[in-house]
């Protein structure tokens, strides 16, 4: 096995559980089964995973052979994992979607995101999404009053028509009596809501299942990260888990977890956490082999000022298309897996 790191830049800084960031900096894990060599991608993010140190260490103690890492550094995990099945799925001749599932999809659906900007910023960049071909928008709202952001939720249904998906990201905002007042004042605009993710803090799970949602559907997305994803999905509070395989440790587990939400009639969304071209890739493979199928948070390459490669399923109309050659991309990466970063 053979770990190199890397840097890349965002384009512009984004805000994350652990403050600002205006890079992403990680590890390309190379490993060799026979003449097959799978590549995987550990991009730590603090908040959701363990830190790039820590994530360090733990790539430098596994045993390429067979060894594990253990659940306290999830993104060193997924690097290893996602390198192993990489391996595996290009010495069978499938794609990683069809070595993780037989009924993985050809083509994921995929959600845009609309940032926290005024009502005519905010109207403007869902107008310019749909036109580019997205039937989904996740909007951020939160960081303004309840009031400001149920018009700005308005302005955007009004511009897009019913035919366009909505959905509420709070990244845990809100105090109950926020997240209720929320639920009321969008029942009463008649928004049509597809679900309001992370309405209250992480740690409040039992809380979320308090809420009167008003009919819409709720999603949990740090709580997986703050209380386990085990744990959220037992209290039975989510309607939709979010999830991201880097943060749950690797491509394998994400999709056990994703059975098993659905086996409780848990709807599952796959988003990635600001990752470089080889986890984000993965990330769609998980998401087309996933049994559930809702528009996942993917369209994230747009963040990135530059990448390790180029890459193999840009968004079209709204949709990324899963590569179907050997492994992660077929030869789409074939510098990274000779040369490194």
């Amino acid at each position: 096995m053979r770990v190199d790191p890397f840097a890349l830049r965002l384009r512009s800084s984004l805000s994350t559980a652990a403050g600002e960031i205006d890079r992403r900096e990680g590890f390309l894990v190379r490993v060799e089964r026979g003449d097959a060599v799978g590549l995987g991608e550990a991009t730590p993010l603090p908040g959701w995973t363990e830190g790039y140190e820590e994530c360090e260490g733990a790539l430098e103690s596994v045993d390429d052979r067979d060894g594990d890492i253990g659940p306290d550094a999830p993104a060193a995990r997924h690097g290893v994992e996602l390198a192993r099945a990489d391996a595996a799925a290009r010495a069978a001749g499938e794609s990683l979607a069809r070595y993780l599932g037989d009924d993985a999809a050809e083509t994921v659906a995929v959600n845009a995101t609309i940032g926290d900007g005024s009502v005519e910023e905010t109207r403007s960049a869902a107008r310019e999404a749909v036109r580019d071909g997205y039937a989904a928008l996740k909007v951020k709202v939160g960081a303004r009053s309840v009031p400001a952001d149920v018009a700005r939720l308005r302005a955007i249904r009004a511009a897009v028509g019913d035919g366009v998906e909505l959905r509420a990201d709070a990244n845990g905002a809100w105090e109950p009596a926020e997240a209720e007042s929320f639920f009321a004042a969008a029942a009463d605009a008649a928004l049509d809501l597809a679900y309001v993710e992370q309405p209250l803090p992480p740690q409040s799970v039992a809380e979320h299942g308090a809420l009167d949602s008003r009919g819409v559907d709720l999603a949990l997305d740090e709580s997986l990260a703050a209380v386990g994803p085990d744990a959220v999905l037992e209290s039975g509070v989510a309607d939709v888990v979010v999830c991201k395989p880097m943060a749950l440790g690797g491509p394998v587990r994400t999709l056990e977890f994703a059975e098993r939400a659905a086996a409780r009639g848990t709807d599952v969304v796959v988003t990635t956490t600001i990752d470089a071209v080889v986890a984000r890739t993965a990330a769609l493979h998980v998401a087309a082999a996933v049994p559930t199928r809702r528009a996942c948070g993917l369209a994230t390459a747009s963040l990135l000022a530059a990448d390790l490669a180029a890459d193999p399923a840009p968004v079209e109309d709204g949709e990324m298309r899963v590569p179907d050659g050997p492994g992660l991309a077929g030869d789409a990466f074939e510098s990274l897996r000779r040369n490194g970063p």
